[in-house]
């Protein structure tokens, strides 16, 4: 299984989110501190969840964090999220 399908799962199973992108960044990181030879060590995330409803925005990613704690300790050296309730996201794609 690769990361990018592990990060996938480990985030469905524990928030279901209405929406998640796992977005592999590595190739832009290519030949710099913490790039790993085949990639898949450089994500961003998107993720709409229910359960993120009254957290904060540094309490959503400690609860992203949590959920991959130990992909961040082996193959991911590093992770860019954006977490957002479901009517958050509403709000921002009405914006655009």
């Amino acid at each position: 299984m690769s990361v990018a399908e592990l990060i996938q799962r480990k985030i469905n199973d524990r928030l279901s989110p209405s929406r998640l992108e796992v977005i592999d960044e590595s190739h832009l990181h290519a030949g710099h501190a913490g790039a790993r030879e085949g990639g898949e060590s450089h994500f961003r995330l998107h993720v709409v969840a229910d359960q993120f409803e009254g957290l904060s925005r540094v309490a959503r990613q400690r609860l992203i964090n949590d959920i991959l704690r130990e992909e961040l300790t082996g193959p991911i050296h590093a992770l860019a999220m954006k977490t957002l309730t479901p009517d958050e996201a509403a709000a921002a794609e009405a914006a655009s």
